[in-house]
């Protein structure tokens, strides 16, 4: 079954967004809301979006979206994440930006700040980290992953456990009903336990496309997290379990 040009179009806004709703997509394209159900039918039934309650969602399961869509993805909601992170990191402070568009996005937000050292694993951090001066940059060597600029693997991990962070900025692929951080990879899955394991306080970042998708690899739990930023309020039973592990809730709308 070939694609018509309209949901060509919905698929894109969907790559864009991470989501789409039939009353939004049926005002778009100036059609009745039963031609958008069967347009995210017919896109279901190719694997190309799973529908949910009032729209679809971009397909996920085993395999993570291609990194360029995933960095246009929501692009507005990271902005505004990491500038509420990069708010509560002080000047002098030690930093691990892990692997992920939202701590890419975090790490453009801390050009203006001053005597930083910061260490990551993603080498589109440190690129852009380099345009500030009064910043510090170790990059913790391993596997280059050539898909998303990305190192893993064992020597990741031995080089992380010689530091003890300020903070930990951490992005996830992923998170359930539960509260359970998910990923794709199970060796970058390894190296954020280390992280986490190696900081003293960890921020999550992560918008609201990571509660739309699902992913085989358990990370940690937002116990384990000190702050989530994020841009959309949790389910009211998971922002319960966020009190009593007391883990800090930031939106970000």
């Amino acid at each position: 079954m070939s694609l018509s040009f309209r949901q060509s179009d919905i698929l894109n806004i969907a790559k864009l967004d991470g989501r789409v709703t039939v009353e939004d997509l049926a005002e778009r394209f100036d059609v009745t809301v039963q031609t958008i159900r069967r347009d995210l039918s017919e896109l279901a039934d190719m694997g190309k979006l799973d529908r949910v309650h009032g729209g679809a969602v971009l397909r996920s399961g085993v395999s993570n979206i291609g990194y360029e869509d995933r960095r246009a993805m929501n692009a507005d909601a990271k902005a505004r994440i990491a500038q509420s992170c990069a708010q509560d990191i002080p000047d002098g402070a030690s930093v691990f930006l892990n692997i992920g568009t939202s701590t890419e996005a975090v790490a453009r937000q801390l050009l203006g700040h001053r005597d930083l050292m910061v260490v990551t694993n993603n080498m589109n951090v440190a690129n852009i980290l380099v345009d500030n001066p009064n910043c510090q940059i170790v990059v913790a060597g391993g596997v280059l992953r050539r898909s998303d600029g990305g190192l893993v693997g064992n020597l990741t991990i031995s080089t992380i456990e010689q530091f003890k962070f300020d903070f930990a900025i951490i992005g996830c692929s992923a998170m359930d009903a539960e509260g359970d951080l998910l990923d794709f990879d199970f060796q970058e899955v390894r190296v954020s336990q280390t992280i986490i394991a190696q900081s003293r306080q960890t921020f999550l970042v992560a918008d609201q496309s990571k509660f739309q998708r699902t992913a085989p690899a358990r990370i940690a739990s937002l116990s384990d997290v000190d702050v989530f930023y994020t841009d959309h309020a949790l389910p009211d039973e998971l922002y319960r379990k966020c009190a009593e592990w007391k883990t800090q809730i930031n939106l970000c709308a």
